[in-house]
């Protein structure tokens, strides 16, 4: 499996888990953990308003089910929305080498961080992605500054 299928692969997943938090009545954002071969580890998908806990971003939900692991540096995180500050270090703390990411147009996150600290990072610019959070921003603006912490 080549590198482009396998970060089409984590997308996919993760796009799974987008929906499935918008069928939940969540922010339709989903994560995936994928390993060097194309297997996916984990998923998760932003838990922010069914479970009422503001630290339950998509990135962090599928990295705290993925559990105790130490082949964190080997492994490639997938997110369908460019992740947030929290998302992004909890990450960098797990030493994950690469993300991939559905898109930053409706939320550019912080990517610069990624880049200080060395993570590749791919954004596939996926066109169900982007409208999935242009239709969940504009139906739902107040809920969306809310998990974004936009006062």
């Amino acid at each position: 499996m080549t590198r482009d299928e396998i970060d089409r692969l984590a997308l996919e997943a993760a796009y799974e888990q987008a929906l499935k938090s918008k069928r939940e009545g969540g922010i339709p954002i989903g994560s995936a953990l994928v390993n060097a071969a194309g297997v996916v580890l984990s998923v998760g998908h932003n838990r922010r308003v069914q479970d009422g806990d503001s630290t339950a971003h998509a990135e962090t939900v599928c990295i705290r089910n993925a559990g105790r692991r130490r082949d964190w540096h080997t492994l490639t995180l997938a997110s369908t929305l460019s992740p947030c500050a929290m998302c992004t270090g909890t990450s960098i703390l797990h030493k994950v080498p690469r993300v991939v990411i559905g898109e930053n147009r409706n939320f550019k996150g912080r990517e610069d961080w990624f880049a200080a600290e060395g993570v590749e990072v791919r954004n596939l610019n996926d066109p169900r992605c982007i409208a999935l959070m242009e239709a969940f921003v504009r139906d739902h603006r107040d809920l969306w500054n809310e998990d974004i912490a936009v006062v």
